[in-house]
Parts: C-alpha cells; sequence; structure tokens
C-alpha cells in the first residue's frame, strides 16, 4: 500500500508563461513560499526579467532556483511550433526537468495547447492510459464540487476513454478532495438509459462492469445540484460546459452593473449584497483552485488561465504540491498495471 510522500516535492516554475509574466509569476512564487516549505521550486525563465520584477517588489529569491531559459511560448504560437522550433523555451525546458527526473511538476499559466503538447510527447503518459484528461471543478448547492472531465485535454473520446477518465477521477477525487466513494455518471440528454448517443451507450456498458460507484446519465442541469460528483464527457461538450460556467460570474458582474446604473437606490441596493454574493459565489473563481491538473502524464502537470492572478499562480505550485504529497502518480500507476 502506497503511503504519502515524505519527499520534498520539486516544481518546475514556467515563469515567462501567462498574459503578465513573470510579473505574476514572482508573486505568486512569493506567497507560496511565505504560505509553505514543503517543496523546492525551480524558476525557468529569463534570468534578468525575473530578478528585476524581485527587486522591483522587494522579494528576495535564492539566485540558483533560476535557470535561463532563452525562448517563450507566446499565447499566439501553435503547440506544433511550440513543440519543434522552441526547445530553450521555459515550457519546454520545465517539462524536460519532468522527464529526466529533476523534477516532479511542472506549473504554467502559459499556452494551453503548447502545455498538453509538451506534457504528452515530453513528460509521456502512464503506461495504460490512452488519453491525459483535464477536469474542472464546478461548485454544487452541497458543500463539495462536481468535477467534469474531460474538459478539453482531448476533442474526441471513445468509451475506453472515458473509463480510463473515470478511474483517475476516482483516485483524484479520494486523495485530493477528501471524498471516501464519489459517484460517477455519464452527462448525457436524459437520465434514462435510452438517452445518449453512442459514445455514452458504450461508456456506461463499461462503467457497469467496473468498481467504480457510477451511478449512470446525468444531464447539464444536475451539475451545480451535485447529483454527480464526478461528471463524464468528450473534451468537446466538456469544454463547452466550462467555457458557459466560466462566463456566468461576468455575465451576473454586468447585469448587476446595468441595474446599478438605472438609479442611486439601486446602487445602494446592489451595494448591500455585494459582499454576500462575493462570498457565496467564491467556488466560481478560479483563483481559488489555482489551474487544473492534466492525469494521465507521468509526472504532474498544472495548466493555469493565461490570466493567472499571483494567487492562481500560487495555488497552482500548493496544488502540484498536495499531489505529490499524496504519491497520486504512483496510485495512477497501480490502478491502471492491476487493470491490465
Amino acid at each position: 500500500m502506497n503511503t504519502e510522500n515524505k519527499r520534498k516535492c520539486r516544481i518546475a516554475v514556467d515563469m515567462m508563461g501567462g498574459d503578465n509574466a513573470p510579473f505574476n509569476e514572482v508573486l505568486g512564487v512569493s506567497l507560496a513560499l511565505q504560505q509553505s516549505d514543503e517543496f523546492d521550486l525551480i524558476l525557468v525563465g529569463n534570468k534578468d526579467e525575473i530578478r528585476e520584477v524581485a527587486a522591483g517588489k522587494g522579494i528576495e529569491i535564492d539566485d540558483n532556483s533560476i535557470v535561463h531559459a532563452t525562448e517563450v511560448i507566446r499565447m499566439s504560437d501553435t503547440p506544433t511550433v511550440a513543440f519543434k522550433e522552441k526547445k530553450d523555451s521555459s515550457m519546454v525546458m520545465a517539462a524536460k526537468f519532468v522527464k529526466e527526473g529533476k523534477a516532479d511538476a511542472i506549473v504554467s499559466a502559459g499556452n494551453t495547447g503548447a502545455m498538453l503538447a509538451v506534457s504528452t510527447l515530453i513528460i509521456g503518459r502512464i503506461k495504460g492510459v490512452g488519453r491525459p484528461t483535464i477536469g474542472a471543478e464546478f461548485p454544487t448547492i452541497h458543500n463539495k464540487p462536481c468535477t467534469v472531465y474531460d474538459v478539453g485535454a482531448s476533442v474526441d473520446s471513445k468509451a475506453q476513454h472515458l473509463l480510463d477518465y473515470a478511474i483517475m477521477a476516482d483516485i483524484y477525487a479520494r486523495e485530493i478532495q477528501n471524498n471516501p466513494n464519489p459517484t460517477i455518471g455519464i452527462l448525457s440528454v436524459g437520465e434514462e438509459k435510452s438517452k445518449g448517443n453512442t459514445l455514452v451507450f458504450e461508456a456506461a456498458e463499461l462503467l457497469g462492469k467496473s468498481n467504480l460507484n457510477f451511478i449512470g446519465n446525468v444531464e447539464g442541469r444536475d451539475i451545480f445540484f451535485g447529483k454527480s460528483d464526478i461528471v463524464l464527457c468528450d473534451g468537446f461538450v466538456g469544454n463547452i460546459v466550462l467555457k458557459l460556467g466560466e462566463s456566468f460570474l461576468k455575465f451576473l458582474k454586468h447585469k448587476l452593473t446595468v441595474y446599478a446604473n438605472q438609479s442611486i437606490f439601486n446602487k445602494l441596493k446592489v451595494g448591500l449584497v455585494k459582499g454576500a454574493l462575493k462570498k457565496a459565489l467564491s467556488g466560481m473563481d478560479y483563483q481559488e483552485h489555482g489551474g487544473v491538473p492534466l492525469l494521465g502524464i507521468n509526472g504532474i502537470s498544472i495548466i493555469g488561465h493565461g490570466s493567472s492572478s499571483p494567487l492562481a499562480i500560487k495555488n497552482m505550485i500548493l496544488k502540484a504540491n498536495l499531489m505529490h504529497k499524496k504519491n497520486l502518480i504512483n496510485k495512477f500507476k497501480e490502478s491502471f498495471s492491476s487493470n491490465e
């Protein structure tokens, strides 16, 4: 039986990823180090720029922890270009540290497609995993999230892939989300067994034969109501669900602003409930979750928003450390080796 990993986690941070790099990365690293000393950081990026930001903010950074990278993968770069033509980029170099066993995790708020590519092609998949997956946590009416897999690692999925997602999602829920017996559903157009497409029918058959806590079909409206702890779908559908969910807070903010601008009385009413609304909807703030892990990779890979704030960067680092502490990669490997 695997116990928790007692060795310090070594985390390679892509300091040049994100819309405001390396400023947010430097501040996020500082916040993470203030909160915990359980990990060692390898800061991969332009050494002069990192030093300049740190000096300007009065932040002390061990110069020996910085690994100079001469190139940057931009948000406009295609994954193929990023992987093949920018071998000295901070992202590629950070992924190589994981591949070579010099780091346990890579954390980046850079180009998502490039992160998927370098994680899969450089670090590689766990044996037995057909495709890696990304899960996104949605708040529910209960005191626990509903996590949707896959939300964009792959556009198309086969039934076996959904079973793989479920196996990893189950382990992640138990170890990271402290859910001892997570329920698993498949996203469909109706809760009846007769509703769905070929993927839903085939995946349901496989899941029904597994030892997982499979409850059948769930609908889109069931996500926020927490009918299932884990919801499975292909990445095409999942990414649409994710982007719709992410847009809700901006939509709500816009509607409240329009309402408040109609009169001084409306401004007062919105002001009275603003604090309560912010606290109630905090579970939908991506900064609190940091980034999302790419499960199925032979190492820890945390992918963040391009607009990740220092708080989000800090939480990405802490999430990587927790996954290492829980020995998650080895637990994935054991699960898939036992299924061979």
